[in-house]
């Protein structure tokens, strides 16, 4: 493998880019709507029977209740927890008017979702020379016209800034200036580097990896070897290297949902519960997108780490109720190889309705880099 193809061995490129995440979006857009909800622990989506949490207000956070977590769970962890159904044409009205804030300081913004986006200011709109200065300006517009509270992260790239916002959250930000990067990177804990989930995490401290200046000590090919095309970008982002411009055009090619189990599944009905909950799941995130698609992916890791996926195309019909998601995963479940156990289930809907013939090329905008004067 020629590692000099894939290795961003180059001097990094220095933007200014500003990660904008809002505080526990949906949970606090109901909070502010209905006064009785303040100061409670609520959770967006579910029931308390059945159904899946899509947020949870950050009083439910100290209980432990998170998104995406079944709602029979949130429920033991909060006996006093509040349901409320989503509202997604208001959480869509209210994350445009925040994206036209943004627009106000500069034309390169990628949402990410309707609660964050990348914003690149290295050149911006109003002039303004620091970047944690309008941070600061956008976080306190979308308080004024929302009443709702964001955090921030502002860094060279998108990796370093993701990674800033949840710092000081909530309604906070943090600055990663140039020259704070390689001592801010090697004392970060491993599970903190955006990208590396739980099991990453825990594969990364089996072998003695705690901290970013540990994984500095690993080689690429070692990195590749064990961790596939991952590990070169874990190779690049923990020297502070993830060149990807902010890309206004992005268009989103699957949306998707997947599980890995704490122990691995072997009893059919307890499959068939996991199914019913990630297409609850999934009918959540294609409405919050306002998506719907086509093809519907079943994704199965099994115990000893084979993976299988098989999927089906509708003709007539568009994916985005969890029946019909549910109906055709089960059937896609039962076409799969068969294994004694599972420890990883995921469904993705894509070849999106309006996007099914669509060949249009992504445009990347370039802005040039001033290197005086250079504030963060």
């Amino acid at each position: 493998m020629d590692y000099q193809d894939t290795l961003e061995n180059k001097t990094p490129v220095h933007r200014k880019i500003i990660h904008i995440d809002m505080d526990a979006f949906y949970a606090s857009v109901e909070q502010r709507d209905n006064p009785a909800l303040r100061g409670k622990p609520v959770a967006v989506g579910g029931s308390k029977e059945r159904g899946v949490v899509a947020a949870a207000s950050y009083e439910a956070r100290k209980f432990g209740v998170k998104s995406a977590m079944p709602s029979v769970l949130a429920r033991k962890r909060c006996p006093h927890l509040i349901f409320v159904k989503p509202r997604f044409e208001e959480y869509k009205k209210v994350s445009q008017q925040i994206r036209d804030i943004f627009l106000e300081y500069t034309p390169l913004v990628e949402p990410l979702s309707l609660d964050e986006a990348y914003l690149d200011v290295t050149e911006n709109l109003k002039g303004i020379e620091s970047a944690n200065q309008i941070a600061k300006e956008i976080r306190q517009r979308i308080y004024d016209q929302t009443q709702l509270t964001a955090s921030a992260g502002i860094s060279i790239n998108k990796f370093l800034a993701k990674v800033a916002s949840n710092i000081n959250k909530p309604n906070g930000q943090k600055t990663i200036h140039p020259n704070q990067i390689d001592q801010f990177l090697n004392e970060l804990p491993i599970a903190k580097l955006h990208g590396i989930g739980k099991v990453t995490a825990q594969r990364f401290k089996d072998m003695g990896v705690f901290y970013g200046k540990d994984l500095k000590e690993l080689s690429p090919s070692f990195l590749s070897q064990n961790f596939g095309k991952s590990g070169i970008h874990y190779y690049n982002v923990v020297r502070g290297i993830h060149n990807s411009p902010v890309n206004p055009n992005r268009i989103r090619k699957s949306i998707g949902v997947e599980r890995t189990f704490s122990e691995n599944i072997i009893d059919q009905e307890d499959i068939l519960d996991k199914l019913v909950y990630l297409s609850n799941e999934l009918e959540n995130r294609l409405s919050a997108k306002d998506k719907e698609g086509r093809t519907l992916t079943l994704k199965i890791k099994y115990a000893d780490f084979t993976q299988y996926t098989r999927s089906i195309t509708l003709i007539d019909q568009y994916f985005k109720d969890k029946e019909l998601i549910l109906e055709n995963a089960q059937a896609l479940w039962h076409e799969r190889p068969k294994k004694e156990s599972v420890r990883l289930l995921g469904l993705s809907v894509t070849n999106f309705k309006g996007l099914e013939d669509d060949t249009q090329s992504v445009i990347q905008l370039e802005i040039p880099f001033k290197k005086e004067g250079f504030k963060y």
